[in-house]
């Protein structure tokens, strides 16, 4: 989960993964990355599967919402979209697509709502996290889905992963956001600029697929084994709310966290969690079962690299979930 952006990604299957997986606060695209040593990444199993599916509106209907006082704002935002609408099409280079370029074709909800920054923690020294105050009481958005992240004065749109969960936006109003520091200009300024009472614009989007409203999951939950690699401990987001519901839920959620260059002493605490080297083909294969969904997030290198590697060791397809929007 890179916090910010990314490349494109092939292969498998694309899917949403469900709240359990994805939803709860302490898992987010940007804590988990890939099969780099520079880089982090995440595989789920669990006895549940959540289909997920919606309509896809055009980029911008619905961008004539109020989201900033300065009517000039909102000019700078119309017409950096409209300039990427027309052009990008006909116009080719080399240069790297930005959010909107790659999410031009995913469902976007038609409302751009104001937030405010009440809260801004370090997740580790280079990930931030946000609590943003959104007093729109219509706002909603299901466990997968990313936002639209309008700033003003900045004319690029950032796009980052929801890392908390739908309860959470329900019971206190709140959705928090995990940012890995770039110098791509959303996360710069996130990581430069921002301070409490900050505001800016949010505008959700993802599409779900398969997921049928009311339907339910194919089969309950059973149990949940998280197998997430970092370069260092220090690199494992949010280690510590995956520690207490590991003590809060005992036999039905566990996590291996795999460090790939870890130098330093590892915390007590941690220990009996921890195991150096990637993720392999033997951590995984004794977990296969007719019963065991595989959710996989990180980019799409290591997307691509464990859903070969479950393929491999039997994994049906069907079992595989994951997201690709970067």
């Amino acid at each position: 989960m890179a916090p910010g952006s990314g490349g494109s990604g092939t292969g498998g299957r694309e899917e949403a993964a469900p709240d359990g997986a994805r939803g709860r606060d302490f898992l987010s695209r940007d804590a988990a990355a890939g099969t780099s040593d520079s880089e982090d990444c995440l595989v789920i199993m669990a006895r549940a599967t959540i289909y997920v599916g919606c309509t896809v509106p055009q980029l911008l209907r619905g961008a004539q919402s109020r989201i900033f006082p300065s009517d000039s704002a909102l000019g700078v935002l119309r017409r950096s979209a409209f300039c990427y609408c027309t052009g990008s099409s006909t116009i080719k280079s080399k240069r790297k697509m930005d959010h909107l370029e790659r999410t031009a074709n995913n469902f976007r909800q038609e409302v751009i709502i104001q937030a405010k920054l009440c809260g801004i923690t370090n997740e580790s020294e280079t990930v931030k996290r946000l609590r943003l105050a959104i007093a729109n009481k219509d706002f909603t958005f299901k466990a997968g889905q990313w936002v639209d992240f309008f700033i003003p004065g900045v004319s690029v749109v950032g796009g980052f992963s929801i890392c908390s969960s739908p309860s959470l936006l329900k019971r206190e109003g709140i959705l928090e956001l995990a940012v890995k520091y770039t110098v791509h200009p959303p996360a710069h300024w996130i990581h430069t600029e921002c301070t409490l009472d900050s505001e800016v614009a949010l505008r959700v989007g993802a599409d779900l697929h398969g997921y049928q409203e009311g339907k339910g999951n194919r089969h309950k939950l059973g149990t949940v084994k998280l197998y997430y690699s970092a370069k260092t401990t220090s690199e494992l987001l949010f280690k510590k709310n995956i520690l207490g519901l590991m003590k809060a839920f005992p036999g039905k959620i566990t996590c291996c966290f795999h460090v790939t260059q870890q130098r330093s002493q590892i915390c007590e605490e941690l220990q009996p969690h921890v195991t150096e080297g990637r993720i392999s083909e033997k951590d995984l294969e004794k977990h296969v079962s007719n019963d065991t969904s595989w959710y996989i997030c990180g980019p799409p290198p290591m997307i691509e690299s464990i859903s070969k590697l479950l393929a491999n060791i039997g994994v049906p397809r069907n079992c595989v979930f994951f997201e690709k929007w970067w």
